[in-house]
């Protein structure tokens, strides 16, 4: 007998329980193209993607954009703006949003930098876990969850893959994070196969991406990859590898 305080699943678009263990199974076999479109057409409107207009970004994205003129039902685009991205994010953004044509909603805090600063000071230069956590809630999972609530959304598509950290190595394609299923298209996919789509569909660079940058988030959080440093470990001072939008639980409620 299920407990009364587990959470309850979203169902699919008829109504139906998801069956995870048999939905893994039948994803496992599907190309990235292929699960978008499934999860399209098992959440219908219930289904969106979020981005950071990260240096790997454009892939997914284009996918996406491929797939709402195949089916006439563009896929909502939920952008977590900190505040605090670089310039050359806020430009690519701008420049993948008008190449192809996405459906964007950005997604922010209620309590602006300014603000956040005054009440908290700069919670990335304390070097302390506990305040890049609350940093995180406050500029990316609480805004992330308030968007997914308004927007109705059951099921969101990211572009994490399984070799850019130790958490993201043990995920499947499909799990349920904060009470929503999250499908990860391009789970399995490698640097090489990043490299190549984009070249095949001739997709625009992360401007830093010439800088010697594999990964990049807010401004003060990101560096370029090193002789001794690369890829997520660039990220957070070292400090940490997820920011907590890929994590089950709030940070602070059990993380």
């Amino acid at each position: 007998m299920q407990s009364a305080s587990a959470p309850t699943l979203p169902l699919d678009g008829a109504g139906q329980p998801i069956d995870l263990a048999a939905t893994r199974q039948q994803l496992a076999a599907l190309s990235a193209q292929e699960r978008l479109r499934w999860a399209q057409d098992t959440f219908g409107a219930g289904f969106a993607l979020t981005t950071s207009f990260g240096i790997q970004s454009a892939v997914l994205l284009h996918m996406v954009s491929a797939l709402g003129q195949q089916t006439g039902l563009p896929v909502p685009v939920i952008w977590v703006d900190t505040g605090y991205l670089p310039a050359e994010t806020y430009q690519y953004a701008d420049r993948l949003v008008q190449q192809l044509q996405l459906h964007l909603v950005v997604a922010q805090s209620p309590i602006s930098p300014a603000r956040m600063e005054a009440l908290h000071g700069r919670l990335w230069e304390t070097e302390q876990v506990g305040d890049l956590e609350l940093y995180h809630r406050i500029r990316k999972v609480e805004p992330l969850d308030r968007a997914l609530t308004e927007l109705g959304v059951t099921c969101w598509a990211s572009g994490v893959r399984g070799s850019q950290t130790d958490h993201r190595r043990a995920m499947e394609p499909l799990d349920p994070v904060r009470q929503r299923w999250s499908l990860r298209p391009l789970l399995s996919w490698s640097k090489r196969d990043v490299h190549y789509y984009m070249e095949e569909h001739q997709l625009p660079q992360h401007p830093l991406f010439e800088q010697g940058y594999s990964t990049v988030g807010d401004w003060h959080s990101s560096a370029p990859d090193a002789a001794d440093v690369s890829g997520r470990a660039t990220r957070f001072g070292g400090l940490k590898q997820e920011c907590g939008i890929h994590l089950p639980g709030l940070m602070g409620e059990g993380i």
